[in-house]
């Protein structure tokens, strides 16, 4: 088995409210777009970890029919590694081989994407599997269970990047195409970007 996990315990201090809650075109929020697209991909666990205005964002789903657990990261201040040590802790169970993770910040990744990554891990099990365009890696990624412990004990002030890193290779990486696994949204521009249609071609 390879649950997911979905990181959305930050301030959303650039937003300035909270992601997990943004509406997007399709009036989906960010947060239950993520979860949509991972089931469509079949993943049968989906643990989203909720830290800043934790009771707010889980209230909003309470009527969902949206299938995900929330877990609360209490000192999810500490930063996101300690959300996914958080998450780590409930979804490590015997037959989980691995684990898929993502921010709620990069809503827009596709079930093909999530599809891919897994067959790719099947196919040759590697400890970090990541989704690549023209030399950018993008979300999620895939982590085997042999970086669990690794994660657990890794240095909060680097978070879970330098593990990742450590661990990743270019062999082990998919080309895909799927921008929105590429488009990470942090500001209300960038956010506006995302709502506002291109421009009609003359």
């Amino acid at each position: 088995m390879i649950p997911a996990i979905v990181l959305a315990a930050g301030k959303s201090t650039r937003m300035g409210r909270p992601k997990p809650l943004l509406p997007l075109a399709s009036g989906d929020s960010f947060l239950a777009h993520i979860v949509k697209t991972l089931r469509a991909a079949d993943v049968e666990d989906v643990v989203v970890v909720l830290g800043h205005e934790a009771a707010l964002v889980e209230r909003a789903f309470e009527h969902s029919p949206i299938a995900a657990r929330f877990v609360t990261n209490a000192g999810y201040e500490a930063g996101q590694l300690s959300s996914l040590i958080t998450a780590l802790r409930v979804v490590d169970r015997p037959g989980v081989v691995a684990v898929l993770m993502t921010p709620v910040d990069v809503p827009l990744f596709s079930a093909a994407t999530v599809r891919a990554l897994v067959q790719r891990y099947r196919r040759s099990p590697a400890p970090v599997v990541r989704p690549v365009a023209q030399g950018r890696h993008g979300h999620p990624v895939l982590i085997d269970r042999r970086l669990f412990a690794g994660l657990i004990a890794a240095d909060p002030g680097q978070g879970p990047r330098a593990v990742i890193r450590a661990h990743a290779a270019s062999d082990a990486d998919v080309e895909v195409d799927d921008p929105g696994a590429f488009l990470d949204i942090d500001t209300p521009e960038e956010y506006q970007r995302l709502l506002s249609p291109p421009p009609k071609s003359q």
